[in-house]
């Protein structure tokens, strides 16, 4: 009895295995169809969904760009020109400054008191000139007989001694008067102050590093480099007129002033073929400042008048950079092009397309030569004017029939589960009860 139980409980458990496997091996045979229907909608020969733009006329600026540093047009160190104590400072730190402003008072007794020694010392050789000139004209009023020609000679030789005595005493006042005048320090430029490097008391000396360095900030210069490349261009262009340059922030995009170029160099440098040049700039409201790193956009030329398509539509292919072109049929045409200049927004076609065709600028990966295509429009939003959402991928796959006719078949699958385990159960609850019905007898 045993035995039979055995075999029966094994030929159940054959026959669900039995019914899962033919239902796994066609299963996926359905499946497969339907994805074969769900890609075969995707990837028909529909219309592709493109977004266009027309080409225009228009007049773009060529620009060359460097990188460089800001620089002030004057740097001066202002130091003593004589040794003294700082009677007082006259500026603060960071203040504008006009050329003549007094920045400094050293102590001026000593170098007075030289300017009054020089003047006193003038005032003695002008009382010894006039006594010599009135010798002088005693002898000249007396005879040969009473006085020798050799004393005349010599008291006309005193008197020009004195006389030329005169004229260095005027050139020692004039030595002591600008000494004097270095006790007063003063700008000389229009700058502005930096940090000071002595403070009011100390004892300076004409040797020492410094009272304050003053830079001139308005207007300012700046420093850059281009290749060498472009130098022929940048020459032609300065001997058209002015050259406009333009400083840039770090994003290359924030116009922070403008100016014209003023000097390019005699040389290129050798070590990394470049070119050092040197624009000046008003620099009103000090958006440049000394050592700041900037970048350089130099307008060299304006094409007029050409052809402008945006950059994305751009193409490039194994025979150069083509772009589709959508015709009055809904249907792209490839146009092989020829570039005149490109940036990361605009392309300068020099060949290939006329104004006012329309050009595609996305939805390239199904595209090709003679391709069906409609033109959506980014603009319109969901519940825009026109009240139907544009269609999206995720949309369309979750509108799907096949994904609804799936479910009853997963419904059917469950309830086999279902009964089979219930067959199971049911075999071994009567195999227990025969082992109970046998223990009875046997007792």
């Amino acid at each position: 009895m045993i035995r039979l139980l055995k075999q029966v409980f094994a030929l159940a458990i054959v026959g669900v295995v039995t019914a899962a496997v033919i239902y796994l091996t066609a299963a996926p045979t359905e499946e497969k169809q339907g994805g074969n229907r769900r890609a075969g909608r995707f990837a028909g020969d529909g219309p592709v969904p493109v977004l266009v733009a027309p080409a225009r006329v228009a007049d773009v600026p060529v620009y060359f760009y460097g990188v460089g540093s800001a620089k002030a047009r004057n740097t001066v160190t202002v130091r003593p020109q004589v040794d003294g104590r700082i009677l007082s400072l006259n500026f603060k730190e960071g203040q504008d400054v006009k050329r003549g402003d007094v920045l400094a008072k050293i102590d001026p007794a000593t170098y007075q008191a030289q300017l009054d020694q020089a003047a006193a010392k003038k005032v003695l050789d002008e009382v010894q000139l006039a006594n010599a000139q009135r010798d002088l004209e005693r002898y000249n009023s007396l005879t040969a007989l009473s006085v020798a020609p050799k004393t005349i000679d010599t008291q006309r030789a005193l008197v020009g001694q004195l006389t030329a005595q005169l004229k260095a005493d005027d050139a020692a006042i004039a030595n002591a008067k600008a000494i004097l005048d270095y006790t007063s320090i003063v700008a000389p430029i229009d700058g502005r102050t930096g940090i000071r490097m002595v403070d009011e008391g100390n004892l300076v000396r004409a040797s020492d590093v410094g009272i304050v360095v003053i830079t001139e900030v308005r207007p300012i210069s700046v420093l850059f480099t281009l290749p060498q490349q472009q130098l022929k261009d940048i020459n032609a262009a300065l001997a058209a007129g002015a050259v406009a340059v333009e400083a840039l922030e770090s994003d290359a995009k924030t116009v922070l002033d403008r100016g014209s170029l003023q000097v390019v160099d005699n040389q290129v440098d050798q070590t990394t073929g470049t070119v050092r040049m040197k624009a000046d700039f008003p620099n009103a409201n000090l958006q440049l400042w000394p050592g700041q790193f900037v970048n350089a956009r130099v307008l060299v030329n304006t094409m007029s008048q050409v052809v402008v398509i945006p950059t994305p539509a751009v193409q490039r292919g194994p025979n150069g950079t083509f772009a589709y072109v959508v015709q009055d049929d809904d249907r792209v045409a490839l146009r092989p092009i020829t570039l005149a200049l490109q940036n990361e927004k605009e392309a300068v076609v020099a060949k290939g397309i006329s104004a006012s065709e329309r050009i595609v600028t996305t939805g390239f990966v199904r595209l090709k030569d003679g391709s069906r295509v409609t033109v959506s429009e980014p603009e319109v939003q969901p519940g825009g004017s026109n009240g139907t959402p544009p269609a999206t991928i995720s949309s369309a796959i979750s509108a799907a029939p096949e994904a609804a006719a799936e479910r009853p078949r997963e419904h059917g699958k469950g309830r086999r589960k279902r009964e089979n385990a219930a067959e199971a159960g049911g075999t071994k609850a009567g195999e227990a009860d025969t082992r109970k019905s046998q223990g009875n007898a046997t007792q």
